[in-house]
């Protein structure tokens, strides 16, 4: 815990952290006085490729109610390329790396109307102040002010995974949404990834035989190997089919994690909007069937069951929005799109440093989603 100093360039000047704290509790500007505040570093275990740092900020101001306690979350996001990870990437494929990568659309996506346009049940953070922040010392960089949307954990259960699943369909058919998919600007396409991260990371990686001898892996997913390897050869028509499916509004990363308990019973509040892009039907189901599993945290139910229980309630909230019919076509894509951004990648190559114990609970999970994967391929496609 300490002072502002602790936020570096992503701090506010005095009137507009007092505009801010203003706007939270309700009160015109000018009958707002804020008193100390404190700043507590957020601690967080996965990776992040372009978040700098997060923050609780909180303290008290004098207003025309008396003393009101406040606290908002900040958090400072910059382009990848600034980003520590970037070192990784090989020298001739950085600036595609780079412009691929959107930090810019949840800047965007806060600054817009989308949270009052969200259909019954989804909400987000309110933003307080978001801020694109001087080139020196941050280049390419922004801030983000946010109301506290911490709430009791709800467990994920099938019920909980469907109705995710239903707000996600009427998420992505919803006709106030559609105007703001594509507010970020960004140009990117599945064909995109398959280029860069499955061509320039992951099929390489999967190519070498050293992978395949590591004790876990092979335990895990030795079956496997010649089924995996042999529908690695059909990704760029996967691809090709998919981006010419058409697109409809998408959160992008909406695993569990991202979807946080909303202020009512069975709603939800939407964070991490970086990946908030135009997607093809069915995209969302990915992230909500697989996230968590990618983390180490087992499914509640079979994954077949899972998947299906999700495509339908997706294909419901479409429905509910206008778009009916659509079931075989969420089905197929939640087929695709589940093999080229959780099948193929599967094996933990980047986790066989990770102690032997854990590793091989891994590769237990992940075996069984390239398994699941697999089967839905060769299914429906």
């Amino acid at each position: 815990m300490g002072d502002r100093s602790l936020l570096g360039p992503a701090d506010l000047d005095d009137t507009t952290l007092r505009g801010v704290v203003a706007d939270l509790l309700g009160h015109p500007t000018e009958e707002v006085a804020v008193g100390p505040v404190s700043v507590e570093r957020v601690a967080y275990d996965v990776p992040a490729l372009t978040t700098v740092a997060r923050w609780w900020v909180s303290g008290t101001a004098r207003t025309p109610d008396g003393e009101e306690s406040w606290r908002v979350f900040v958090k400072h996001v910059q382009a990848w390329r600034h980003s520590a990870f970037f070192a990784h990437v090989p020298e001739p494929v950085r600036e595609v790396a780079a412009a691929g990568y959107p930090w810019r659309n949840e800047a965007a996506a806060y600054r817009s109307d989308l949270r009052d346009r969200l259909p019954a049940g989804l909400t987000m953070p309110r933003a307080l102040a978001v801020v694109d922040l001087d080139p020196d010392p941050c280049p390419e960089s922004w801030v983000a002010w946010l109301e506290d949307v911490t709430r009791p954990a709800v467990p994920w259960d099938r019920a909980r995974y469907e109705r995710a699943a239903y707000l996600l369909g009427r998420l992505a058919g919803s006709p106030a949404v559609a105007p703001l998919a594509g507010v970020g600007g960004f140009d990117w396409s599945i064909a995109h990834y398959v280029t860069g991260r499955l061509r320039f990371q992951v099929l390489p990686a999967l190519a070498d035989d050293a992978l395949w001898a590591h004790p876990a892996v092979a335990a895990a997913f030795g079956d496997l190997r010649e089924e995996l390897l042999a529908a690695t050869v059909d990704v760029d028509v996967v691809a090709a089919e998919l981006d010419a499916a058409g697109t409809a509004p998408s959160h992008g990363d909406a695993c569990p994690a991202n979807l946080l308990p909303g202020p009512e019973a069975g709603s939800f509040t939407v964070i991490d909007l970086g990946f908030w892009q135009p997607q093809p039907l069915g995209f969302d189901l990915t992230q909500l069937v697989a996230g968590a599993l990618q983390l180490g945290v087992a499914p509640p139910v079979p994954l077949p069951e899972l998947s299906a229980a999700c495509v339908a309630a997706y294909a419901e909230g479409l429905a509910a929005e206008g778009r009916p019919g659509l079931h075989e076509m969420v089905r197929r894509h939640h087929a695709m799109l589940l093999w080229l951004f959780a099948g193929v990648s599967a094996v933990p190559f980047e986790q066989l440093g990770s102690p032997p114990e854990s590793l091989a609970a891994t590769c237990a999970l992940r075996a069984d989603l390239a398994r699941h994967s697999l089967d839905l391929l060769a299914a429906d496609v």
